[in-house]
């Protein structure tokens, strides 16, 4: 651990804590883009301020002080089995290594033993799902959950400081859109992660469901009203579309809770304005990626093609059973979903383990030749395909993945149109035929060439302190 500290003019009555907030989020942009030397010489313009490395990480203080006196992490979920509420517990973890004080407020029960044994207060509303609760009472809170809107707002009320930033990773299964009513007291301090379109699109993927194709249309606009996509019924349709609507009142018109919305891909970002949002409040920070594997899969020397994910319509799943039937490829498949059960009774030939640790996953997966993620709908990101390219294994990708293009221009995936089957089948033909020679060099181009496509943990955890300082200093 190595702090610096700089010795000014600290009394002086210029000298306040906010132009101490700017001097450190300066010096954090500076400090990337021109050195240390730079960054130095702006915090020595300032009073008793300092900033810390820990494992890389830079923490900006004050007075002895973190600048960040506490992250509160919202999620409707504790108990993370990837997607968003895997990163949202991920970043508890890193901040809390920082020893910087978290305190997650969810809208289940909490029980997650690893975040109480981290030292993080753990709030929880214990509600229900919007899936699983009576069907009137979920349908009310599912647009306005009164009791998570009057726990966070007496959270705030009993603990909020000038250094407290709130970021919102999940709100759509159990919080509801009330959450950003009560981050409206702290509307300069406050962060979304967009994790999926659900703050953008009322059915969450910009995406048909019934016609099986993309959505270009206009949020909330005529053609969107009257278009049946929802996965389930048209009734559930215009049920997510009043609570898109209560979400844009609350963020849009009436004044932003949020000053920034996290993307995952730059290619969100024109879904999002079409939606309202300023280009202004976008900003895109890649998910942190850790692969399965330290050491190289030897692709060239298995046969198994892999699907890992949810096992839901629009992943894709069963294009991917489909397909290595009709390409005579064995697949296993990693997952668990409204799906699982049908795949159990149908899948033939299909090696269907249900869900996996990701430390299980690098078990099994050693076994891989190819990852298949053949998505329907426009996959904002596709963590698995990327966990599995820093391992070295050749990955196959839908053409809606946003990752697609990037992938195939650097040597270490196949595209195709995942929806037809006879090329999909022929795609997985193609790879199970390929020399050895070829796999192995996709491979190997994939473990030393994937890292670009997102962040290390470290990363992702820096650029976060990036922006939650620069929050505070804005104020």
């Amino acid at each position: 651990m190595i702090t610096r500290v700089r010795n000014g003019p600290a009394d002086s009555p210029a000298h306040s804590e906010k132009s101490d907030a700017h001097a450190i989020a300066s010096a954090a942009v500076v400090r990337r883009v021109r050195g240390e030397r730079a960054a130095d010489t702006i915090l020595q313009n300032y009073g008793n301020v300092s900033d810390r490395n820990v494992e890389g990480a830079v923490v900006c203080k004050h007075d002895g002080r973190n600048v960040i006196d506490r992250l509160v992490v919202i999620n409707d979920l504790a108990v993370a089995r990837g997607g968003g509420t895997g990163l949202a517990v991920l970043s508890a973890k890193l901040f809390r290594q920082l020893d910087i004080q978290v305190t997650y407020i969810c809208g289940d029960d909490g029980e997650n033993p690893e975040l109480a044994a981290l030292g993080v207060e753990v709030v929880p509303l214990g509600g229900e799902h919007i899936l699983t609760g009576s069907r009137v009472r979920t349908m009310a809170a599912g647009i306005h959950n009164t009791g998570a809107k009057a726990m966070l707002e007496g959270w705030i009320a009993a603990n909020d400081t000038a250094g407290t930033v709130y970021h919102v990773h999940g709100w759509s299964k159990i919080m509801s859109p009330a959450i950003f009513a009560a981050l409206k007291h702290v509307p300069g301090r406050s962060i979304l992660h967009a994790h999926d379109f659900f703050l953008a699109c009322p059915n969450g993927a910009f995406y048909d469901y019934q016609r099986q194709t993309a959505c270009l249309r206009s949020p909330l606009g005529f053609g969107c009203l009257t278009c049946n996509c929802d996965k389930r019924s048209y009734a559930q349709k215009i049920w997510r579309a009043g609570r898109s609507a209560r979400l844009r009142s609350l963020l849009l018109r009436n004044g932003e809770s949020a000053r920034r919305v996290l993307l995952l891909h730059e290619k969100m970002a024109p879904a999002f304005e079409r939606s309202g949002y300023s280009p202004e409040m976008l900003h895109t920070l890649r998910n942190p990626v850790i692969p399965y594997c330290s050491e190289r899969v030897r692709a060239e020397d298995n046969s198994d093609f892999f699907f890992v994910g949810r096992l839901e319509p629009e992943k894709g799943v069963e294009d991917a059973v489909e397909a290595a039937a009709a390409a005579g490829v064995p697949l296993t498949i990693i997952g668990d979903g409204p799906l699982k059960e049908h795949l159990s009774r149908h899948a033939k030939g299909v090696r269907l383990l249900g869900w996996q640790s990701h430390a299980q996953i690098a078990d099994r997966i050693r076994s891989a030749r190819v990852l298949i993620m053949p998505t329907r709908y426009p996959e904002p990101f596709g963590l698995v395909a990327v966990e599995a390219s820093q391992s070295g294994i050749p990955v196959l990708l839908s053409n809606k993945a946003y990752l697609a293009d990037e992938m195939v221009s650097a040597g270490i995936a196949l595209v195709c149109d995942t929806s037809n089957a006879p090329v999909f089948a022929q795609t997985l033909r193609r790879l199970a035929e390929m020399s050895r020679a070829d796999i192995q060099a996709m491979s190997e181009k994939a473990y030393h060439r994937a890292a670009p496509l997102a962040t290390s943990p470290q990363e992702w955890r820096d650029a976060l302190i990036d922006h939650y300082t620069d929050l505070i200093a804005g104020a």
